[in-house]
């Protein structure tokens, strides 16, 4: 689902732990890593949607995880001009997101790359809260900084070492 300025709607979802780490996915055969996310369906709410890439994704089913909150608006980032498929209609300048803070309620072990037949991540594993601010994809970085500072007070909630980064 496009929309009239170019932008695809999106769900992020930010999987939390019990010490307030983050599930921090690799693309599959790539160097590259992520939280994972995923695209609207027509006609589908993006809480529907979290609960269906939260499957297809990582394996998980709704009672698996508790959502703690999402973001009051959607963010948006533009896809670098060398990425944009320039022939694809509508045209695609970047993705506009909802996003999630999930808890993980589960163990570690329910977490399954490859529930589909598509898999999107080959590895992954915890991280610090605000690691991935630094480590993502440069034209991710301003929305998953504005997510995580959106969701700190709840994490800091489940976690009271957590600290609030200033850059």
């Amino acid at each position: 689902m496009i929309d009239e300025n170019g932008f695809r709607a999106n769900i992020g979802m930010i999987v939390m732990n019990d010490n307030a780490n983050l599930l921090w996915a690799r693309r599959l055969r790539q160097n590259a890593w992520q939280f994972p996310q995923g695209g609207l369906a027509p006609n589908e709410t993006p809480t529907e949607a979290l609960y269906r890439e939260l499957y297809e994704e990582l394996g998980l089913i709704p009672e698996d995880v508790k959502i703690l909150g999402s973001t009051q608006e959607w963010l948006h980032y533009r896809i670098p001009s060398m990425y944009i498929r320039h022939n694809s209609l509508p045209l695609c300048i970047g993705q506009k997101q909802k996003w999630f803070l999930i808890k993980l309620l589960s163990d570690n072990s329910r977490v399954c790359l490859n529930k589909t037949d598509t898999p999107e991540f080959d590895s992954w594993r915890w991280v610090d809260y605000w690691y991935p601010i630094k480590r993502a994809v440069y034209f991710k970085r301003q929305v998953y900084k504005r997510a995580l500072k959106e969701f700190y007070p709840i994490a800091s909630n489940y976690h009271h070492g957590l600290h609030f980064e200033n850059d």
